[in-house]
């Protein structure tokens, strides 16, 4: 009996065992070659990222490690998915691929082409579901299009869709007669080294699977219950952080779906608050399948007109953190320090870049990508679009964040802003948003100088704010007849 030829399993941003469906079947056909491949920058599907490059790494060592305890091993390659693919195909005499389907419009493209190019070469590619909830060409309004609106998308998915439950990891998986050759993890330097950026990343991150599910784990047990209270805490740490093994995929959104089934919280509150934002990234995924465009263009049209300042200088201080309004600046070097920002700290600050700073907010989104492990395509591009005004079920545009009192409401005691700029610790709670408003002897007594140890603020927040206003209805007004 001829043995039957290997399959190539592609992970891509599926870097599991576990809910892995692709890999789930080729393990139960056939020998399995996993195969990983850092696709050139200019397709659009390689890492997001300097900071998910750091990501990228540890869990490529971790997935390595958890193939190796099954016998097995992975493959790495650079270049060309279809050049890499023939090659291997050749070398090991596999005719049949595996990869689990994306959602973006680069991998999207990608994976069509891919498909026919194979095939015409006589190599089988099967692609599979399981990196969203749904899938988004499925989940239509009663007219047939796409949803805008979060809420009804919400309802829909809720009542329409129950996950497929996820399936266990592989027990075994078996080997080829022969490897194909692999390349070196640490050859493709994406690890920073002078100077090392990325050295307090691991003060709250361990990428991988056993990271990911060991983070579901602690949450559910500690932090599931009152959810809906301290998520809007920077200073708590009551969020799950799992977005960025959710953006790696080293864990399935049906993982964590089911993993909440039959808990009882505070009357199931805590649960449906955490849920829902499970489906805002379904949600935003749902946008970028149907508006590929999503990240380059506003989908309300009128921002087209939208005149944006774009002071580089100013976008510079915002990066930097040091627009002398602590919150901001405190979220901006979480950002340096851990390759992440508190969700709520992450709306203020991509408020006060695009409104009190009339920066656009494509560049904001740009400089997210590049610096959050969390980066990914749908949320990235349609959170930005939300808090600009200009996207899918948005937040008005006259929604303008003071940043004063969303640190006061938020961080009341200054916990946060004093953990993440040190030069303001010790100055008095009831400053410690507004340090331009201090009396000098207390501002003496804290230390601070300001413009010299601590900026003073770049705009007064009430001008910018009539500013942004006065922009806003530029694009809103009827034209005037001539």
């Amino acid at each position: 009996m001829t043995k039957a030829a290997p399959i190539i399993v592609w992970f891509r941003k599926d870097l599991r065992l576990g809910d892995n469906r692709a890999l789930a079947a080729a393990a139960n056909e056939a020998a399995v070659i996993p195969l990983y491949i850092r696709e050139p920058h200019g397709s659009g599907n390689g890492p997001l990222g300097t900071a998910q490059q750091w990501w990228l790494h540890h869990s490529l060592e971790v997935l390595e490690a958890r193939l190796g305890r099954l016998g097995s091993r992975l493959i790495l390659r650079s270049g060309d998915p279809l050049d890499v693919l023939s090659e291997v195909s050749r070398l090991s005499g596999s005719k049949r691929v595996h990869w689990n389907r994306r959602y973006d419009p680069c991998g999207i493209a990608t994976d069509i082409a891919l498909k026919k190019a194979l095939a015409a070469q006589g190599i089988a590619a099967e692609s599979f579901a399981g990196q969203l909830l749904h899938e988004p060409m499925r989940l239509l309004t009663t007219t047939g299009g796409p949803y805008r609106v979060f809420t009804p998308f919400w309802r829909a998915l809720e009542a329409k869709v129950e996950p497929a439950p996820p399936i266990d990891e592989p027990q075994k998986i078996a080997t080829p007669e022969s490897w194909p050759p692999s390349e070196q993890l640490d050859a493709w330097s994406l690890l920073p080294t002078k100077p090392n950026w990325a050295a307090t990343f691991s003060e709250i991150w361990m990428p991988g699977e056993k990271g990911a599910t060991t983070r579901l784990d602690e949450f559910i047990d500690e932090k599931l219950a009152d959810y809906k209270v301290r998520r809007d805490r920077p200073e708590a740490d009551g969020t799950s952080l799992l977005s960025p093994h959710l953006a790696f995929g080293e864990i399935s959104p049906a993982q964590i779906w089911h993993a909440t089934q039959g808990i009882e919280t505070d009357g199931g509150e805590g649960i449906a608050t955490f849920r829902k934002e499970i489906t805002w990234r379904e949600f935003s995924y749902h946008l970028l399948f149907h508006y590929p465009e999503l990240p380059r263009r506003n989908l309300d049209r009128r921002f087209d007109r939208f005149r944006w300042l774009d002071h580089e200088g100013d976008f510079s201080r915002w990066t930097k953190g040091l627009t002398g309004f602590p919150i901001v600046d405190a979220g901006m070097r979480q950002l340096w320090r851990h390759g992440y920002m508190h969700n709520r700290v992450r709306m203020i600050a991509a408020s006060f870049l695009i409104k009190d700073l009339l920066i656009d907010w494509r560049k904001g989104e740009q400089w997210f990508r590049d610096t959050l492990v969390d980066a990914d395509p749908a949320n990235n591009a349609a959170s930005w679009q939300w808090v600009a005004g200009s996207g899918g079920d948005a937040a008005p545009f006259f929604r303008i964040f003071n940043p004063v009192l969303q640190g006061e409401k938020f961080d009341p005691d200054g916990a946060y802003v004093k953990r993440f700029i040190p030069e303001l610790d010790r100055l008095e709670p009831r400053y410690i948003h507004r340090p331009f408003a201090a009396p000098a002897a207390v501002l003496s007594g804290a230390g601070i100088e300001l413009g010299t140890t601590y900026p003073k603020p770049i705009v007064d927040h009430a001008l910018a704010r009539d500013r942004a206003l006065a922009a806003f209805r530029e694009i809103t007004s009827p034209p005037r007849e001539p």
